[in-house]
């Protein structure tokens, strides 16, 4: 890669996107946690 070369900065709409997925699979991950205790007991 170039120092000329133009930064590929994603746009704000998929930065926004990305974030909005990583907090919905972090929220997925605690639920199938807290659902697998509860059938467990």
């Amino acid at each position: 890669m170039l120092w000329s070369d133009p930064e590929n900065e994603p746009p704000e709409e998929l930065r926004d996107t990305e974030q909005m997925l990583r907090r919905a699979g972090l929220v997925l991950a605690v639920a199938m946690v807290l659902s697998m205790l509860v059938i467990g007991l």
